[in-house]
């Protein structure tokens, strides 16, 4: 992501990064090469101090509270320029948490707090091809919709400040049971004597398809460079995943949303995540847990 937008924003514009991982950052500095195009700052609150448009992605709720606690705290300084600070944030978070921070940033008059989760995984985010939901008052996504562009190919206004979660949670929802069912289905039809490739290609002509069966296959072999063709390498972690449904069900339970199908779909999951031959590996490897045959497909 930071790659993109640095390649894309105005040579006279600096680009302040900041993680944990400082080799991180450093490797990224080495990358662009133009010492004066990337600085690395020390702290979320130097970046905060020094940036009006500060872009968040964090993997919890609670790392989201902490570093916005940082940021604002002490009071932040006025920004130079003619517009107030504007924080996107692009965690995928719970939306009463989102609107916890959100409150505590315009509060306190320190900016302008929006959500834009992005949907896209890490190839996405490298190619700079990934989908933003955005939750925004509509008179700033003039401001807003060029920045993420820089980073995806599509911006999607979901309505005012968290919307944009509630949509992204809705849909990772729908994406945890697909993928289960993708991976039965296949499993299914390969113990039946199918041909993986001619299954899937059965099923992405007809009405079972999905973005599981027609992108990120479970199944080695039938999508080239899938993260099941790489040993479930990379991709969407399983734990990502886990971590999505566990918020989109808390979610539906505030608002009142009837689920059926979560509590199975939670259990896969978790139980994928202690398998040791599954643990840290794209969500797709719900496949190998359910015992598919991988051998005959590489």
């Amino acid at each position: 992501m930071a790659k993109n937008l640095r390649s894309k924003l105005p040579e006279t514009d600096t680009l302040i990064v900041q993680d944990l991982n400082q080799d991180a950052t450093n490797a990224f500095k080495s990358e662009v090469g133009n010492s004066s195009a990337v600085q690395v700052a020390s702290t979320a609150r130097h970046l905060a101090e020094t940036c009006g448009t500060i872009i968040t992605v964090l993997p919890e709720p609670s790392h989201v509270k902490s570093v916005f606690h940082a940021m604002l705290n002490p009071r932040l300084p006025e920004v130079a320029a003619e517009k107030p600070r504007l924080f996107i944030d692009c965690s995928t978070i719970d939306p009463s948490s989102s609107r916890e921070v959100a409150n505590a940033v315009h509060c306190t008059g320190q900016g302008t707090f929006v959500d834009a989760p992005m949907s896209g995984g890490v190839v996405g985010a490298q190619a700079g091809t990934l989908t933003f939901m955005l939750g925004a008052p509509p008179d700033l996504l003039e401001r807003i919709n060029p920045i993420l562009s820089m980073m995806g190919k599509s911006v999607h206004h979901c309505g005012n400040q968290g919307a944009g979660l509630s949509a992204k949670l809705a849909n990772n929802y729908l994406l945890a049971l697909s993928n289960i069912a993708t991976a039965e289905a296949m499993n299914l039809g390969i113990k039946w004597g199918l041909d993986p490739k001619v299954l899937a290609r059965l099923i992405n002509v007809s009405t079972g398809r999905s973005w599981c069966s027609m992108v990120n296959n479970p199944v080695p072999g039938v999508i080239e460079g899938s993260p099941a063709s790489r040993d479930y390498v990379g991709g969407f972690g399983v734990s990502l995943m886990k971590k999505d449904l566990k918020l989109a069900i808390a979610a539906a339970q505030e608002a009142g949303a009837r689920l059926e199908l979560h509590e199975k779909a939670r259990d896969v999951y978790e139980a994928v995540e202690k398998d040791e031959r599954c643990k840290g590996r794209d969500f797709s490897v719900v496949y190998r847990y359910l015992g598919g045959n991988e051998s005959d497909q590489k």
